[in-house]
Parts: structure tokens; sequence; C-alpha cells
């Protein structure tokens, strides 16, 4: 029996997800009136244009069939995001924040997809509500959109398990309840709860409650937008330690983090996943730090002799970078304490292949995920033992159970797509003018949700004067990158679409 693609569901799905990024602009708004900032009539405009495209929506799909398809799943996951920056553009652009529709578009999907690349030069001159509007694309963004709109949609009579599948991220995904608004609501308390906790540190440790707040939802996001030109590089290291271990709990799996929370902790240190992105954050901050350390402090005090303590006050702000760039580089968020582009290249090459990694799977982190890293690793190595007893059944295990063949399949395919999309992305930025080694840079950057790059793009720079092309298609990357690719490019496949 075939089934009709269901457009009237589709259309009232994004009515009712326009809504609520409207319900968002209204706190941006408020935030303008808080301030007595002149761009209030941008987001006045941008909300009414945002609530009548939601409205028209919910009406085109009036006596919609509630039932969620793949078909459905897939399309709406993909369009929503493009559907939610087109409106979120325009506070940028009608406020005269960016001059041009191209800017205006890849602040806005860098801020959904929690990218956290920006085209402005100086952040510091935009007003509280751009930055506070910024920060909240990214907070919503972070835990997804869909995931959001699951634990609302009932509402509305909507929600269906292909929306949730289709958007979160990893090889698999966990249910927390039998209904799985419930499982969204839990993640995203969970969520809500992160962000506030972070927010009253920071503020108690001497951030401003304004700058707290948005850098809270960037960092729980793992976005990385900030509200100051220097990142964190102007704030103590309370602060930065605090932001360190938030960027860290961030890009655990929610859902383990959940039990953890429910006084299970045994199910988080049980799982396979998590000890390596731990192991991962470990041995990368211990490589920066020894590394910082030898070539700012060890070296110098080897040639001049200079006190023990000044050595020791070395080695701990070295700890405190190597650190935190860790974190930040695998975590996807970017944040920076320090312009690693300065460092020795052996230095801030680790934090480039630190960029590829990524968090957990069901995290707000971009990039690979661990478990597929893990799996891919197990396989190569459980090759190596079919080759010395080819006839032994030699089956790749993790968290203790044996994988099928769909699952480590499923891995294969992700990293060859993942490796393909750079490659054409690296190839239209050379195109466009971009040198080789910025090109690869912003492709792992981009398809990794990562944001900071190198060269030029490192912590210190923007893609301000980024050409107009590379812009569109770094775009693009960055919205494959944080549909985990196959929900892009299932889009693209016959088979989906035939009867």
């Amino acid at each position: 029996m075939t089934r009709v693609f269901n457009t009237r569901l589709v259309y009232r799905t994004m009515g009712a997800l326009l809504l609520i990024e409207a319900v968002f602009m209204l706190l941006a708004l408020g935030v303008s009136w808080w301030y007595d900032e002149p761009d209030s009539w941008a987001f006045e405009v941008s909300t009414v244009l945002t609530c009548f495209a939601g409205v028209l929506g919910l009406m085109a799909g009036r006596q919609a069939p509630g039932r969620v398809g793949e078909r459905e799943g897939y399309l709406i996951v993909a369009c929503v995001w493009v559907v939610m920056s087109i409106f979120g553009l325009l506070p940028f652009y009608l406020s005269g924040c960016v001059s041009t529709i191209t800017d205006a578009w890849f602040e806005t999907m860098s801020g959904f997809t929690t990218t956290g690349a920006t085209i402005l030069p100086d952040v510091q001159s935009s007003t509280h509500s751009i930055l506070f509007w910024r920060a909240l694309t990214q907070w919503l963004g972070g835990m997804g959109i869909i995931v959001l709109s699951i634990a609302i949609l009932p509402m509305f009579g909507l929600g269906g398990m292909q929306l949730y599948a289709a958007e979160v991220t990893g090889v698999s995904y966990e249910k927390l309840s039998p209904r799985i608004a419930a499982t969204a609501q839990h993640m995203w308390l969970t969520y809500v709860l992160l962000t506030v906790g972070e927010s009253v540190l920071l503020y108690h440790f001497g951030m401003r409650p304004f700058d707290a707040i948005c850098h809270s939802f960037a960092t729980i996001s793992t976005g990385g937008f900030s509200t100051r030109n220097l990142s964190l590089m102007e704030y103590g290291p309370a602060i930065q330690w605090t932001v360190t271990g938030f960027m860290f709990l961030s890009a655990i799996n929610f859902t383990q983090l959940i039990y953890l929370f429910r006084g299970r902790p045994s199910r988080l240190f049980k799982d396979e996943e998590t000890r390596w992105y731990s192991g991962a954050v470990v041995l990368g901050s211990l490589a920066l730090a020894i590394g910082l350390f030898v070539y700012y402090g060890l070296i110098p005090y080897l040639q001049h002799l200079t006190s023990l303590h000044t050595l020791w006050s070395v080695f701990v702000r070295t700890l405190s970078k190597g650190s935190f760039m860790a974190v930040s580089a695998i975590t996807g968020t970017g944040f920076a304490v320090d312009d690693y582009m300065l460092w020795p290249p052996l230095l801030w090459a680790i934090v480039f292949f630190m960029m590829f990694t990524g968090g957990a799977s069901g995290s707000t982190s971009g990039g690979i995920k661990w478990v597929r890293i893990g799996i891919f690793a197990k396989s190569a190595l459980t090759e190596l033992d079919r080759r010395i007893h080819p006839n032994a059944v030699i089956p790749v295990r993790f968290n203790g159970q044996a994988l099928t063949q769909q699952t480590t399949s499923n891995v294969m395919a992700f990293m060859f797509f993942y490796i393909a999309i750079i490659v054409v992305a690296v190839l239209i930025f050379c195109a466009s003018g971009v040198a080789f080694d910025e090109a690869i840079g912003t492709a792992v950057s981009a398809i990794g949700n990562v944001g900071v790059s190198i060269g030029q793009f490192g912590p210190s720079g923007t893609y301000s004067d980024y050409p107009t092309v590379a812009k569109w298609t770094a775009t693009v990357v960055m919205l494959i990158g944080r549909l985990e690719i196959f929900t892009v490019l299932l889009l693209f496949s016959k088979t989906l679409w035939k009867k």
C-alpha cells in the first residue's frame, strides 16, 4: 500500500516552528527595550513577519494528519534550519548590523548550526539585542529546534518519532520515556538547568549578567559566539575554568547526563563512548599544556635561569590554557583564551586535528563523534585479527555488545561522506580564491560546526572578507554537518521519494 506525501503536515509543522521562533524573537525585542536601543523596530518587524508566516503555515496545513512518515520527517528536519535561518537573519539585516543578505545568512546559519563562525569584525560595537539574538540562535540550535518542537508540538496536534530520529545526533538514540515528547522534555529541562547553573557561576565570578547569560547560551550549545572581540581572553581563571567544565559536560550524551543527575552515575562511567571522549580530553589537555609549558616556561627558564616561582606560575597558566583550548576544540565550541595561531606549529596543528573529533553522540557537540571514531578504530584493529585468522568470526564490540553489520557499515559510510564533503568544499573554497591551508581549515571547521579555523580565520579573525561563493558554500557545509550528513543526502535519494 502506497502513501501520499503529506504536504499539509509539512506546512503545519513549519508554521508551528515559526511561531516558536517568533516567541524567542520577543525575548530579543525585550532586551532591546530594556537597553533602550534604536534597533527595536527591526525586531518588531521581524517578529511580526515571522508570526505572520507561522500563521499562514498553520492555515495551509489545517486538517493535516498528525502522523509523520520518514519522508516528511527528513524533509522537515532539513528544511526547518533553512526556514528558521531565513527569518532569523531579518534582525541582522534590518537593523543594519550587516550590510548584505549573504552576511546575514552566514551569521544566522552559523548560529543555528552552533558553528560560531562570524562575519562581524567588531562584535562589541553591536547592540545588546543583536548580541542576545546571536547567542539565542545558538542556544536554540544546540539541543535542536526539532527536539524543542517535539516537546511543544503536541499542543498543535503534532509530534513523532521520525522527527526525533532524524534530528538527534549519533549512531543511535535512546528514549528515556515511552512517550517521545517526554524524552524531549527531559533533555530540554537538563539543557535549561545547565544554562542557568553556568550563568549563576559566571555572574558569581565577576561577569556582567548580560555577558554571563550570552556566554552560557554559547557554552551549553557548544556554539562559541562571544559578546567580546577577544572571546574569553580578557577574563580570569575562575571564569575560564567554569566555561571549560560546562563545555565538557555539554559534549556528553545528554541521556547519560540525565541518568547522572537522577543519581545513577554508573551508566555514565560504564559508557564506552564517554570514556573515549574523556580520555581524548585528558590527553589533548596534557599535550597542549606540556607543549606550552616547554615553549613558554621551561626553555626560557633554562636560558635565563628565572625563579622557580615564575616557572610554577607559567605551568599553572599553560595548564589552564591547554585544558581550555583542548576542550573547546574537541567539543567544537570554538571559544578561545589565546590565539593558538601564535603558538608553535605543532601545537596549533594538534588543536586543528582535535576539531575533527567532536564530543559524544546525543550531545550538542558537532564533529564525527567518539562513538564513530571508536567503532571505526575497533573495526580496523579487528580486520587485522581477521587477516591472521581468516576463518574466525570476530565481531566488533562496543559497550560490551557485538555490533551489527548495518551499524559498522553506517559508520564507514559516514566517514566516507564526511571526507568527501570536506574535499569538495576545499576545491570550491580554493576556486573562489582562498589559500589551500585555510580552505582545509574552513571546511573542517564548517562540517564539524567548530567556528574557528587556521590562518587568518583563527581565534582572532573573522569571515567578513571571505569570498561570497565561499560563504554560501560554508553555510551549506555547516547545515550538512549539523544534520549528520545523511539527513541532507537522503533528500536527494530517489528511493526516499518513490511511492
